[in-house]
């Protein structure tokens, strides 16, 4: 029997091998036109719909957030920056009231879900606020109610920082430099305040909130007694 005839081929007639080491090479323009495909198949489906009400979603809140952003000054400024606000007399800048002021959410407050914590003495010389205590020899704490007032006084014989929360609140401190003799700022209920009083400067806390109490720190490098004469009293007639 005669043998099958055997069919070969020349070299150039084979057929191309594609590069083993990349196996995408012949298969990647027909992948992604079927992703295309399939991608429009699935858009023209009903259960699309809730799909693209959530993309175009997401692209508004974006957009918000970033023309909030872009428009909001309080947010490409550290938390000392803003310092000027409405006053009562004096001056227009909190740094002649020594007080830096800032809401509770503020980076520089340590805040978890118990709530927010900060150490004043090292808060107030980070603010560059002068004339403060720099240590505490004597701490102390209180509150004042809506219409009250503390302080309208100044002590000779130490210095003094706050620390100011709760509510809605005037700081005044003694300045000789502006028209009035004196500065003041106004806390917010939301806000936190550090302010100092240097010896011999006067100061005073009103509480101009009409429901809430305000509270306060005070920590004084010296101890105060307030039965002796290193302390002058009813500084100002008008409060």
């Amino acid at each position: 029997m005669a043998n099958p005839r055997r069919i070969s081929y020349s070299n150039s007639n084979q057929l191309p091998i594609s590069d083993p080491s990349n196996p995408f090479q012949s298969q990647t323009p027909q992948t992604a036109a079927t992703l295309l495909n399939s991608l429009k198949f699935f858009l023209k489906k009903p259960h699309a719909v809730p799909f693209l009400l959530s993309f175009f979603l997401f692209l508004t809140w974006v957009s918000l957030r970033f023309q909030r952003y872009s428009s909001n000054p309080s947010f490409h400024q550290s938390p000392y920056d803003s310092n000027r606000v409405a006053l009562h007399g004096g001056s227009d800048k909190y740094s002649d009231a020594n007080i830096v002021k800032f809401p509770s959410s503020s980076s520089v407050v340590m805040k978890d879900k118990r709530g927010w914590l900060i150490n004043p003495v090292s808060l107030a010389l980070d603010a560059s606020i002068t004339g403060g205590a720099s240590f505490c020899a004597s701490v102390h704490l209180g509150e004042i109610r809506p219409g009250g007032m503390r302080g309208n006084y100044r002590h000779h014989t130490c210095n003094e920082t706050f620390v100011i929360w709760g509510a809605k609140t005037v700081f005044r401190l003694e300045n000789k430099a502006v028209a009035k003799g004196f500065a003041e700022v106004t806390i917010g209920a939301n806000e936190i305040a550090v302010a100092a009083s240097p010896s011999g400067v006067a100061h005073a806390l009103v509480n101009t909130d009409a429901v809430r109490s305000t509270f306060f720190m005070g920590c004084q490098d010296s101890i105060v007694n307030s039965s002796d004469l290193t302390s002058d009293f009813g500084v100002w007639k008008d409060l």
